[in-house]
């Protein structure tokens, strides 16, 4: 039985729809139909096509390790990707060669300097010529005032601002597909595949929910703590500035 027909006899079994495996998994109901007649043409390449087939078999209960082998026996397997390939810029960076001062300018500074140190010189040596006036010193009685204890004020009480969810997606030798989603409304911040051996990094505001296609090729940081995600299906983790202040883990809910 082929790849295709597995999900497809998984799906029916499981009594879900294409439209419904669409909406949990986020893949258009097209290449789900596509896939499951055997045609991976629609998914844009074998990174993808790997992230739709364990995506598909976590929600219609299929083991997605005997499929991504079968492809990867089908297709070949993950090829190693440079880093130099994914950080190189499109675009060569022009610098501009530093051009050294131009003799004109450096005349003026040279006459500035002079001028202004003839001018300090003058100024110093008039007031030192300058006689002081005559006369007998008056000394002032002392202050009969009591003297003023100084009062410290205590300094204001800062209260402490909600840090940020600085959430880090960084995946291995395999790609990982992520959806991650405003928590208030559920509007979507970002989609789409962290390939093997990049990271991406997004820093909210307010909760947000992250769906991890394959969480067991990626490492998951928020706030600088990485997270422990003890499953290999899709999931979908829980963060916000309340629940997880200076780095602290949130909470997270698997699906």
């Amino acid at each position: 039985m082929s790849i295709g027909e597995t999900l497809a006899d998984a799906r029916h079994q499981a009594g879900l729809s294409v439209s419904q495996v669409s909406q949990q998994t986020r893949i258009r109901e097209s290449i789900i139909r596509d896939i499951e007649q055997g045609d991976f043409a629609t998914c844009g390449g074998d990174f993808y096509a790997r992230g739709h087939i364990r995506s598909i078999a976590g929600v219609v209960g299929a083991d997605p390790a005997p499929l991504i082998s079968e492809y990867d026996a089908d297709h070949g397997p993950v090829g190693p990707m440079r880093a130099a390939e994914v950080f190189q810029p499109s675009r060569p960076i022009k610098i501009r060669e530093r051009r050294s001062p131009s003799l004109a300018l450096i005349v003026v500074v040279v006459l500035l300097a002079i001028i202004g140190y003839s001018v300090y010189h003058l100024v110093s040596s008039h007031s030192s010529s300058s006689p002081h006036a005559g006369g007998t010193p008056t000394v002032l009685p002392p202050s009969t005032h009591p003297a003023s204890t100084p009062t410290t004020r205590p300094s204001p009480t800062t209260t402490p601002t909600l840090s940020n969810v600085v959430i880090n997606v960084a995946a291995g030798q395999e790609p990982c597909w992520v959806l991650l989603t405003r928590a208030s409304d559920g509007s979507q911040i970002y989609m789409g595949d962290v390939l093997a051996g990049t990271s991406m990094t997004w820093t909210e505001k307010e909760a947000v929910d992250i769906r991890l296609g394959n969480p067991a090729a990626v490492i998951l940081t928020v706030n600088g703590h990485r997270q422990s995600i003890n499953t290999v299906l899709p999931v979908t983790l829980s963060f916000s500035p309340k629940t997880a202040p200076a780095g602290a883990s949130s909470n997270s809910s698997s699906a």
